[in-house]
C-alpha cells in the first residue's frame, strides 16, 4: 500500500479511535463510585492513611506499580516524572509498591523521580485494588479516586500493558511497520539500544 493510502487508513482509524474515547468517557460519567476503605500505607516519614494522600485536592491518582524489579513499570513511571507537575496540578498524584519505603526512596533516587512514593507492602491494598493475582503476583495500574464527605472512593482505574495509554513510547513506535520489532524495557541501555 502507498504511504498516501496507508496515511489515510490510519488517519480513519484513528478517528475511530477518538470516537470510540468520546463513548468510554460517556460511560465513565455514569459509574457510581465504590467506596473503600481508608488504608494505612507506609512512607519514608512513617505511616500515612489514604485519605491523606489527597493534600488539599479533592481527586487522587495512584499508580499500582510492581515495584523495583520490574523495567516495565520502571519505564512508566520515568514518565511520570515529566507529567508529574501538569498532573498533580488537577489532582494528587502518588506511586504505589509493595517495596519498602527505603527501597524505593533509593531506587527513585537513582531514577530521579519527583513524584510522592507510598509501599503497600503488608497491606491487602493492591489485592483489594484488583492489582495482584490468585498466585500472589503484582499487577501494574492506575486508580482514580474521591474524596467525599462519607470517605474514599474509587472512581476508576485500569491495567497497565505493552500499547496502552498511559505510556507513550508504545505510540511512537507504532509509527513504524513492525511496531516495537520485539523490543522490551530495560533499566539501562547503550547508545546502541543493548542492556548493560
Amino acid at each position: 500500500m502507498r504511504y498516501r493510502e496507508a496515511s489515510r487508513k490510519v488517519a480513519a482509524y484513528r478517528k475511530r479511535i477518538e470516537a470510540l474515547r468520546r463513548r468510554m468517557h460517556g460511560a465513565q460519567r455514569r459509574v457510581t463510585p465504590a467506596p473503600v476503605e481508608d488504608y494505612t500505607l507506609s512512607t519514608t516519614k512513617g505511616p500515612v492513611r489514604l485519605s491523606q494522600l489527597f493534600g488539599g485536592k479533592r481527586d487522587l491518582l495512584v499508580i499500582h506499580n510492581m515495584g523495583s524489579g520490574c523495567p516495565a513499570c520502571t519505564m512508566w513511571a520515568d514518565g511520570y516524572n515529566g507529567l508529574y507537575p501538569h498532573l498533580a496540578d488537577r489532582a494528587a498524584f502518588v506511586v504505589s509498591s509493595p517495596d519498602s519505603p527505603a527501597v524505593q526512596q533509593r531506587f527513585a533516587r537513582s531514577r530521579g523521580w519527583r513524584f510522592p512514593m507510598v509501599s503497600h507492602q503488608g497491606t491487602t491494598f493492591a489485592a483489594d485494588m484488583g492489582y495482584r493475582t490468585r498466585s500472589g503476583d503484582w499487577l501494574p495500574g492506575v486508580s482514580a479516586f474521591r474524596r467525599t464527605r462519607d470517605g474514599v472512593v474509587r472512581l476508576g482505574d485500569t491495567g497497565f500493558h505493552p500499547g496502552d495509554d498511559f505510556c507513550s513510547a508504545w505510540h511512537f513506535f507504532d509509527l513504524f511497520p513492525e511496531g516495537a520489532a520485539g523490543w522490551r524495557p530495560r533499566f539501562r541501555y547503550t547508545s546502541q539500544g543493548a542492556s548493560r
